[in-house]
């Protein structure tokens, strides 16, 4: 609450300075001095709103939505400012966004630096959070005693059968107004990864994620994908000439991949690797379908493409097909999905949703193969699957967008 009154009192007043710091006027009228003060006001609040939603998922660098974030709502309202011909000042707005973004990363650092890091631990039960979650300072409770700490918070395995003097700690704990974690919940919330024993005792509630968003997010697939495809097609020719020219073969690279509710489909893609055999027996086609490092079958312009995450831009038609979404988990090809299912439990729960050309996995771990790496990265589908949610794609979009740049993952 705190924050969200300082960045509105920013907004809306700060802007009044403009003149001073701009050696200019004030908008002409009264008028348009208010609209730009509310334009300020409605940006930088909603702005706060976006960044708050977006940072509580775990693994998010909080700063790093600060400016996309206010850059977004600032830019909008200068438009609608434009458009509308309304009497506004554009050295107020500036002196609001600069003013705002500021204000927000101040309250942001020194908020981070109150933020106790510390746990205590009961250490009984499945204690794995404290080797996942190394940026915590764990304590560990050899006694069942309230540790005289102001900051504390006690993270306990709720689900094990402590003994009479644990319970009894626990529960005095709790009354006294110390945080109380169960393990399982904070460890999702500290990685980002949702771990399922049996289906039958998940925390979903159903086994189905939110369905009225389902609806929601395949109307925006389909829109995006109309959008994107005329704005897209002279780059994509280009790119495509670029492919024809690397190596013989086709420009677009056609994959069978286990899809939406376990159906095969037909992946697109442009060709990065030099054109090879995919015949064989399982454990050939299976092998072939793993990208090794420095794979020496990738192209020059292919680990660009891959780098970049361009060489996945084809499957637009197969968002328009509705085999898959812009935001969902990775199809694997049909023989690594097999074996997979044959050595992961619940490795077929992941189909539930449509598969992605971006994903929660991804920009958390990047490109994985082997069987360990695998499993984590089902645990990061599940997360996904369980926290369904507009949100949650609009951060994995954001955090896309730096992964493009920085090829973080990429083989």
């Amino acid at each position: 609450m705190r924050s969200l009154i300082a960045v509105a009192l920013t907004s809306y007043f700060v802007p009044l300075i403009a003149p001073l710091v701009t050696f200019g006027t004030l908008a002409q009228n009264m008028s348009g001095t208010i609209n730009t003060q509310i334009a300020s006001l409605i940006s930088a609040v909603t702005a706060l709103f976006l960044f708050r939603r977006v940072t509580v998922y775990p693994g998010t660098r909080a700063f790093g939505f600060i400016l996309p974030a206010f850059s977004t709502t600032f830019g909008i309202a200068a438009a609608a400012l434009l458009f509308s011909r309304a009497d506004y000042s554009g050295a107020m707005l500036l002196v609001g966004y600069i003013a705002s973004v500021g204000v927000t990363f101040l309250l942001g650092y020194f908020g981070q630096r109150a933020a106790p890091k510390r746990m205590y631990y009961v250490p009984t039960g499945n204690t794995g959070i404290v080797a996942d979650a190394t940026d915590i300072d764990w304590v560990r409770l050899d006694a069942p005693i309230v540790p005289d700490d102001p900051d504390m918070s006690i993270v306990a395995d709720l689900r094990t059968n402590h003994s009479p003097e644990w319970e009894r700690m626990l529960a005095q704990a709790a009354i006294a107004g110390i945080p109380v974690y169960h393990t399982k919940q904070l460890r999702e919330s500290l990685t980002g990864r949702v771990q399922i024993e049996h289906l039958s005792e998940n925390s979903f509630g159903s086994l189905l994620p939110a369905l009225g968003y389902r609806g929601i997010k395949r109307t925006i697939d389909l829109l995006a994908s109309i959008v994107l495809l005329p704005i897209l097609i002279v780059p994509l020719l280009i790119v495509a000439a670029f492919v024809a020219l690397s190596s013989p073969g086709p420009v677009l690279f056609r994959q069978r991949r286990m899809g939406y509710r376990g159906v095969p489909f037909d992946v697109l893609k442009f060709r990065t690797m030099v054109q090879h055999d995919q015949s064989g027996d399982d454990d050939m086609l299976r092998q072939s379908a793993i990208t090794q490092d420095a794979d020496d079958r990738i192209t020059r312009v292919g680990k660009f493409l891959r780098r970049s995450r361009i060489d996945e831009l084809p499957q637009i038609i197969n968002i328009l097909r509705g085999e898959m979404s812009w935001i969902g988990p990775r199809p694997e090809a049909v023989p690594l999905s097999a074996w997979y299912e044959s050595e992961l439990p619940f490795y077929t729960y992941r189909h539930i949703v449509r598969p992605g050309i971006t994903g929660w996995a991804q920009v958390n771990q990047g490109h994985v193969a082997g069987l360990d790496d695998v499993h984590v990265k089902l645990h990061y589908d599940f997360y996904y699957i369980k926290f369904f949610s507009s949100w949650l794609d609009l951060l994995i979009a954001l955090r896309t967008i730096g992964i493009m740049i920085t090829g973080f993952g990429a083989k």
